[in-house]
């Protein structure tokens, strides 16, 4: 099969052909037909992510359908299809899985990371990961729910129950939970970064009643922020913007450092939350929500083999919405 390998992180990804997996009992084998290009990709890639499988077949937002089972693989069929997220296996014995936490497992096994992942034309999956996607999306549409989708409505429910929220970073996954906002009834409120008018007018199109730059104060305190941008001085900025008891939630699985801040700006019972990864449950409501709202991805298709060229254009901020690879 096609692939695009990482062979060690700040290298730029190699198309190559490598056998198709081997699956093993309790997974699936999957055809490929889209996989979203996902900012955590970036962090793996550039080297920004510790120790990842080497060498690797990166992605995690992958839409596909079942092309053969493993041995004890009861709950799906050939022909189904599943989309595969970040979360790629979890241990089912330690104290976060027993506590129903398995998003802290602490021997998970990460999709795109530290296994391989869609940037190819087949992948195998743990079948307990797999989640049904509706057939009203096309699989490009569908990709960036696996990840912006999933983790920006963990994000939102660690929001809390205000009905002012700050969105941070108006990239793939904002573009996502700005609707399911919307649906739920948050008045939104975007911050992009400081000059990009293309942004600001997107956060607007998508019901956001204010747009401005990170720097800027918005017209009214916010009850939650949710920062997706991976830029640590944001996290006082955000601060500064939430109300008293307000909550700021960093959503992204890497950050660059945060600088010191007042603790005033803390004090009154404001609070910072981080997210990390999602648990099966997440995945379940997400998706079947989804299509509810409905959420409507905005993307940008790139040939498989155009890997590089996506992740560089992520990382420029060269894309509105979500970059998704789909196979030909």
């Amino acid at each position: 099969m096609r692939a695009m390998l990482l062979d060690a992180p700040g290298k730029k990804l190699r198309l190559v052909q490598i056998p198709v997996p081997h699956v093993r009992p309790g997974e699936v084998l999957v055809k490929v037909e889209a996989c979203g290009v996902c900012r955590t990709d970036l962090h793996v890639v550039d080297g920004e992510l510790p120790d990842p499988k080497l060498p690797l077949v990166p992605g995690h937002e992958i839409v596909g359908r079942i092309a053969a089972l493993g041995e004890g693989v009861v709950h799906l069929h050939p022909g189904a299809r599943v989309g595969i997220p970040w979360l790629g296996w979890t241990c089912g014995e330690c104290r976060y899985c027993r506590a129903g936490r398995e998003n802290l497992c602490e021997r998970a096994l990460f999709t795109g990371y530290t296994r391989d992942g869609g940037y190819a034309e087949f992948t195998a999956a743990d079948a307990r990961f797999c989640f049904p996607v509706a057939e009203r999306y096309g699989a490009a549409e569908a990709a960036p729910l696996l990840c912006a989708g999933l983790i920006g409505y963990r994000s939102l429910r660690m929001a809390g129950e205000g009905r002012l929220l700050g969105i941070y970073g108006f990239g793939a996954a904002a573009h996502i939970v700005a609707q399911v906002a919307r649906y739920e009834g948050w008045r939104l409120f975007a911050f992009v970064k400081p000059g990009d008018e293309a942004a600001k007018a997107f956060a607007l199109s998508l019901g956001a009643e204010w747009a401005g730059g990170s720097d800027e104060a918005p017209p009214e305190l916010l009850d939650a922020a949710i920062i997706y941008a991976p830029a640590g001085p944001l996290v006082p900025a955000a601060l500064k913007a939430v109300a008293p008891g307000g909550r700021v939630v960093c959503a992204g699985i890497h950050m660059s450092d945060i600088p010191s801040f007042p603790y005033d700006i803390l004090w009154r019972e404001r609070s910072i939350h981080s997210v990390a990864n999602l648990t099966r449950e997440d995945g379940e409501a997400f998706l079947a929500l989804a299509p509810q709202v409905p959420v409507v991805t905005t993307v940008e298709t790139l040939p498989l083999e155009q890997a590089n060229e996506a992740l560089a254009r992520l990382r420029e901020g060269r894309l509105t919405g979500a970059a998704v690879l789909v196979m030909s």
